[in-house]
């Protein structure tokens, strides 16, 4: 089976040519300045993640106008739009605009919301070689207060040359608080953006998948293990975004190089 894929970037709604995950979709939107795009999110709750440029939204009648700013996923955090199931969405470009479109099933009534930057947590995971930054944008545990059925997103950029998801990891049965069953899909940016990372995979059927991370490229997680590193002289971004049973997060390190978790005390400690 293939876990990856190249998106175009063409106006418009871009979506990945294949999909292992039962829970999870993603479409990725372009639009000029002055384009819009509509749809109904039919059984599917959906957060529409501003990438770089404006755009107004109108989601159920309710208007949010003028939303993003940053130029490129960068430069700053994002503006987000939580468009519920059960809704008609127009999206309209204020000006260029690239915005990520992961969305989950949903059995819940709720209304639209806006997550501006100011809600979005940020900080550091790992140490030294496998230091990475993180935004979370819509989290049980940094944003309770912000209602979803199953989407946990949020952001993480890995500095040239270093490892991110590291050591690998899986979540892919629920045995709370152990591990929590979660699709999981990255959607990757990088800088200077003819740059490249690996992405490894690997799964306890045998399985294993190593592919260049390009820009606008996806990988996409059903089960197994996963972990990402930066090539020298570029930084990766990737949206992650994952859907299970529950919004509890629960995670199991690769037992052979799990021991790496726990240096990272003794090297934050060291000033890596």
């Amino acid at each position: 089976m293939k876990y990856h894929a190249l998106l175009t970037a063409n106006n418009g709604l871009n979506i990945p040519s294949t999909n292992p995950c039962k829970l999870l979709a993603f479409g990725f939107l372009k639009l000029a300045a002055g384009e819009s795009y509509s749809a109904d999110s039919g059984d599917r709750e959906t957060l529409a993640v501003l990438l770089g440029g404006r755009a107004s939204f109108e989601v159920r009648k309710k208007g949010f106008a003028n939303v993003g700013g940053r130029p490129n996923v960068f430069n700053g955090k994002p503006h987000s739009v939580y468009i519920p199931a059960g809704s008609r969405f127009t999206i309209t470009a204020d000006s260029a605009v690239e915005i990520a479109l992961p969305s989950a099933p949903s059995d819940l009534e709720l209304g639209p919301y806006l997550i501006e930057p100011s809600k979005v947590a940020n900080g550091i995971w790992g140490a030294a070689n496998f230091k990475r930054y993180y935004h979370q944008i819509l989290t049980l545990a940094s944003q309770p207060e912000l209602p979803a059925r199953r989407l946990i997103v949020g952001e993480t950029f890995t500095p040239s040359g270093n490892w991110s998801t590291y050591p690998p990891h899986k979540h892919q049965v629920d045995d709370l608080p152990r591990e929590s069953f979660h699709e999981e899909m990255y959607f990757f940016k990088v800088s200077p953006n003819d740059g490249f990372g690996i992405c490894h995979y690997y799964n306890e059927e045998g399985e294993e998948e190593n592919f260049t991370v390009r820009d606008n490229s996806i990988h996409m997680m059903p089960r197994g293990y996963h972990t990402v590193v930066s090539a020298p002289g570029y930084t990766t971004y990737y949206l992650w975004f994952l859907a299970g049973n529950q919004r509890v997060q629960g995670a199991v390190d690769d037992p052979q190089v799990g021991w790496v978790n726990k240096s990272v005390a003794m090297l934050k400690e060291l000033g890596h």
